[in-house]
């Protein structure tokens, strides 16, 4: 075995990335130069994008299988391969679920931290009118990194979800295709890297949304910035391809569609999502780069191009995407809230058929964010009837909530309060929503900070705090150790109020007109008021969630040893596997014979192993 910093995969991954970046920048040259074309930067800097993360992944090792089948040579088997052992493990290439599950836990956790801390730098920058501490540019490549950023850590932290736990939960011992899970999450490691180095090619003033015809007159860092989240989408096509696969083909007998638990039926209709609008948000972007590459008249007027024609390609996508991450925090409250209340999951099979539901209707609403773009008024109505639909079955999702809480036996441990606090804080993101894709309304406070303040209720009721709740319920199975209960009580009760002090003053400008994505406002009292809570505010959540990884860490290294089914949970991963979970998952196959959920019923199991001839206690 390789010893020394070489043989971390992914320090080899950086050097090849860096190495196939240069690799690009030459072929391009030289091409350029042989036809009398002069160097040119764009088209070397987008090719060296391109062959920096195939460059990634040959560094990294997640080709090594593959190579070896293309050169004759037998593959050893994902189970069989050698990997070391401790942390080393998740700095290299696993086929272990659980494993890829960690990385994209990580790799989630970083892509929040630095989202958010770019979104410090660019809040300290509105404490007061004027600007004090960046320029223009800075503040504009800012803001659109921090959307695009944490957009993709939470995309990635619905993958880690669903990469650790499906398996686990279905009975299977691995994903279906181990390989190729592998292959969907190194892709994912240059393709963040690829968005961050749009910084140093001059960043872009676009925001995240990138609309043409600014997008084709940006800094060259709008091309870094589109090659990553092309790269991006791959990883989360090929991921979602796989969760698929592993849930209509590797459940354990017995278990039934209606026998799943909702985490599954929350990950399948999230994986139906990504696999088949991810390829909208990768087309308008490459479309976008040609037309800059080679002047292609798709969304410039000026070359007979229609601009409105990006913004369908682009929210066709990205309004489904917010589900993307939004279904497997439901589905995580659905999973967690019967553990903690003591009681069956209210309306199990109408929650299981909702995420569909959602998944389904979040296709059809994609044109509310373009009430006043442009586009032909006739398509105003339709769409925002389909826009208050879809609050049909996320409705579904609340009253069963409510009506597996009603008369509970409620346990206040760390993951139900931060389920009750995705609960409180989506419900505004929630009742909000409504305004904003009904017309009248939508026309005053589009582009306003409103706006700003129901998605950031949506995205942190609807994935952060879940995802935080997911992390100390689970963590045991990842470390075999608990998380600190007083630290993330410590997070908690900083996180939720600090949040609702941010989200409703960024409410409260936007009600009076503030527009968001401007570096500079009027010298309004209220206007410079309520910025400095917003920024108070904003830091108090930052600490959170520094807390929250000291947290993280601290209880890997050092935390109570977790013993037996710390929740007193029916789900088999907890039933029947030890702490932490061993690398194959169950000893022995196993059989359902009962109903996920009912804690009511003492009498009942839902799993339990086949007994194998042979086999002993």
């Amino acid at each position: 075995m390789k010893t020394g910093i070489l043989s971390i995969g992914l320090v080899r991954g950086l050097l090849f990335q860096a190495a196939g970046f240069l690799a690009g920048v030459a072929v391009v040259t030289v091409i350029r130069l042989a036809f009398g074309m002069g160097f040119s930067a764009e088209p070397a800097i987008v090719l060296g994008a391109f062959f920096s993360a195939i460059g990634f992944m040959i560094g990294v090792g997640a080709f090594s299988g593959w190579f070896a089948n293309a050169l004759g040579k037998p593959a050893i088997p994902p189970e069989e391969v050698e990997e070391p052992s401790g942390f080393k493990r998740y700095l290299g290439v696993s086929y272990d679920h659980k494993v890829i599950g960690v990385q994209y836990g990580m790799l989630t956790i970083a892509a929040l931290f630095l989202g958010g801390s770019f979104a410090l730098i660019f809040r300290s920058e509105l404490v007061a009118p004027g600007m004090q501490l960046i320029g223009l540019q800075q503040f504009n490549t800012l803001i659109g990194l921090h959307g695009m950023v944490a957009i993709v850590g939470m995309l990635l932290g619905g993958a880690a979800l669903g990469n650790f736990l499906v398996p686990l939960l279905i009975g299977a011992k691995d994903m279906a295709f181990p390989r190729l899970n592998a292959f969907a999450f190194w892709l994912a490691v240059p393709a963040v890297v690829l968005v961050l180095s749009s910084m140093a090619a001059g960043g872009f003033d676009t925001g995240w949304t990138a609309y043409p015809p600014l997008s084709i007159f940006a800094n060259m860092g709008m091309q870094l910035f589109f090659a990553g989240v092309v790269v991006f989408g791959w990883s989360s096509v090929l991921g979602a391809l796989n969760i698929v696969a592993t849930v209509l083909r590797m459940r354990a007998p017995g278990m039934s569609l209606f026998r799943m638990p909702i985490f599954v039926w929350g990950s399948l209709a999230t994986s139906i999502i990504a696999m088949t609008a991810t390829q909208l948000i990768g087309l308008s972007f490459q479309l976008v780069m040609f037309e800059r590459l080679f002047g292609m008249g798709f969304f410039n007027p000026a070359n007979g191009g229609n601009p409105i024609l990006f913004q369908h390609l682009f929210w066709f996508y990205s309004h489904p995407a917010v589900y993307i991450f939004v279904l497997p925090g439901f589905a995580v409250i659905s999973e967690l809230l019967p553990v903690f209340a003591r009681k069956p999951l209210f309306g199990y099979r109408w929650v299981a058929m909702s995420s569909l539901g959602i998944a389904l209707v979040g296709f059809l609403v994609w044109a509310h964010h373009m009430f006043t773009s442009g586009m032909e008024e006739y398509l105003r109505v339709p769409f925002m009837y389909t826009t208050l639909l879809v609050a049909v079955p996320t409705g579904v999702k609340f009253f069963s909530w409510t009506g597996t809480l009603w008369e509970g036996k409620i346990r206040f441990t760390v993951p139900m309060l931060f389920v009750l606090g995705a609960m409180n804080v989506f419900l505004l993101g929630g009742l909000t929503g409504p305004i904003l894709g009904t017309i009248p309304t939508d026309l005053h406070l589009h582009d306003s900070y409103f706006v700003v303040g129901h998605f950031h209720n949506t995205m942190f009721g609807g994935f952060v705090f879940p995802f935080i709740a997911a992390v100390h319920y689970w963590f045991p199975k990842i470390t075999g150790r608990k998380m600190s209960d007083l630290l993330g009580r410590i997070t908690f009760f900083i996180l939720l109020p600090s949040f609702w002090i941010q989200t409703l003053g960024q409410m409260q400008v936007g009600l009076l007109g503030m527009r968001r994505r401007v570096a500079d406002y009027d010298t309004l009292p209220e206007f410079q008021t309520t910025h400095i809570f917003i920024t108070v505010a904003g830091f108090l959540v930052g600490l959170a969630f520094v807390i929250f990884m000291y947290n993280v860490i601290r209880s890997a290294m050092k935390g109570e040893v977790a013993v037996g089914n710390v929740w007193e949970s029916r789900s088999p991963e907890w039933e029947l596997l030890p702490n932490p979970a061993p690398k194959h998952n169950y000893p022995q196959p196993l059989v359902v014979t009962g109903d996920p959920y009912d804690y009511s019923l003492t009498d009942t199991e839902y799993v339990e192993l086949v007994p194998v001839a042979g086999a002993t206690d």
